[in-house]
């Protein structure tokens, strides 16, 4: 088995002719692994099988007609973070319970922004938070974005999903440290790399799940009889170097509950 890999490098305008050309090689499966990256792989084709790993609601988002009936060529795995966002916040307000004003960062280009807003601030709501929203597109504007957390006097900072973020994760964790606010991701990838805390659905579980169905792809069975595969494992990490440099002492029911705990 041969694998064609693509990249646009943080370039979603290069995402259809990518799509174009591997539907041209008649490759017998189309993986991706965002919204954008599969709605140009279904604007390519509407026979080759599309296979998604997301962590967007694929009905909310377009991608499929149902999870248990997706519809067409299409099917997938999610590790969705638009659910999780009252969660998170929820988890991040019992570490730094004094802040009064917590902000998100999040990448305006994703989709769902609306969802995943209204749901956070029902949940600063709900806990008497005042919540501060920014965004950033670009490396260029993360610097105004942290500065502006300085200004408003934030005690806290949750940071949203997204393609570009990930890449840009050991920046993000390095603003956080240089701005002395404590932060919270949505995947293990940040606190792996010094960031102060994460919870969400585990990626490399998805992924894995995701090659079970494209080998059952590849063997013959259609993707509209493949109903969306939803995360069952979730994972709390904690960072305990990162939060001796902040100066916070984790409560101990939360570092009970944590799933693993870097030192």
């Amino acid at each position: 088995m041969a694998i064609e890999y693509r990249f646009a490098d943080d370039r979603p305008d290069r995402l259809p002719g990518l799509a174009a050309d591997l539907a041209a090689r008649q490759v017998a499966l189309i993986v991706g692994n965002t919204v954008l990256v599969v709605q140009a792989a279904k604007a390519a084709t509407t026979t080759t099988p599309i296979l998604f790993v997301t962590g967007s609601d694929p009905v909310r988002t377009g991608l499929v007609a149902s999870l248990n009936r997706p519809g067409g060529n299409i099917t997938g795995v999610t590790f969705t973070t638009i659910d999780l966002a009252a969660k998170q916040l929820g988890l991040l307000h019992e570490l730094v319970l004094n802040s009064s004003v917590i902000a998100v960062l999040r990448d305006p280009n994703q989709p769902e922004r609306e969802s995943e807003l209204r749901a956070i601030e029902e949940a600063g709501q709900a806990i008497g938070r005042r919540i501060v929203i920014l965004t950033a597109a670009s490396e260029r504007e993360f610097a105004p974005a942290f500065g502006s957390i300085s200004k408003a006097g934030v005690g806290a900072l949750l940071v949203r999903g997204g393609p570009f973020f990930l890449s840009q994760r050991r920046q993000l964790v390095a603003l956080a440290a240089r701005y002395g606010v404590p932060a919270s991701y949505v995947t293990r990838d940040y606190a792996e790399v010094g960031g102060l805390m994460s919870y969400g659905a585990s990626q490399a579980d998805a992924y894995r799940r995701a090659g079970i169905y494209a080998g059952r792809i590849l063997k013959g069975a259609k993707p509209d009889d493949l109903p969306v595969d939803l995360p069952t494992k979730f994972e709390l990490v904690i960072n305990l170097a990162t939060a001796k440099a902040f100066g916070l002492e984790i409560p101990p029911m939360l570092l009970a509950r944590a799933d693993e705990v870097i030192e």
